[in-house]
């Protein structure tokens, strides 16, 4: 008998099932799932001068130009969503490479665009006699799909996104960064 119960109870489940695979996000996206996503990003980092970084002789705050690539994975919720995300970091002047990992949640915004904040760990390795660090870092930024700035008919759901964010290593720092993210 529990079995027929069981059964009965699946079987009266399926359509909201169903229904749950036919939703949509505003830009015609599965609102549920996984998205994958890989980027690039540049723009500049600046360390405040009482940050766990010290002081160089002759130098008065370490800075300098970044590339960032990064990897990462969003996790649809309906209108909001939860991801993680990687980077690799080439800096010029006082920075050498930069690594992290962090986690990332937000809001889906407009037709395909998102609103976010993240936090996670970075690993700073300075050159020019600045040493190497480790620490927290936290962020917001926000993402325009093609069809937020009117490219949705030359690009239609192509996950497209222009990327603007800016963090902040332990609170220490600015680091704001711009470019092109490629969701999948």
């Amino acid at each position: 008998m529990k079995k027929y119960i069981l059964a009965a109870a699946m079987f009266a489940a399926l359509p909201s099932l169903a229904h749950a695979q036919e939703e949509a996000a505003p830009d015609g996206t599965p609102a549920f799932g996984v998205e994958p996503y890989v980027g690039i990003l540049g723009g500049w980092h600046s360390f405040d001068r009482r940050s766990e970084f010290g002081s160089v002789p002759g130098e008065t705050i370490m800075s300098g130009a970044i590339v960032s690539g990064v990897a990462g994975v969003n996790v649809p919720l309906g209108p909001v969503f939860v991801g993680v995300e990687g980077n690799a970091t080439k800096g010029w002047a006082d920075i050498d490479w930069e690594y992290g990992v962090k986690g990332r949640f937000g809001a889906r915004a407009g037709e395909s665009g998102m609103i976010f904040a993240s936090a996670g760990y970075q690993w700073v390795n300075g050159k020019q006699g600045w040493p190497n660090r480790k620490d927290w870092m936290y962020g917001v930024g926000v993402e325009v799909g093609p069809k937020d700035i009117g490219l949705g008919g030359v690009t239609g759901n192509s996950g497209i996104r222009l990327r603007f964010q800016t963090e902040t290593y332990d609170f220490d720092s600015f680091r704001p960064t711009a470019g092109v993210i490629f969701h999948f």
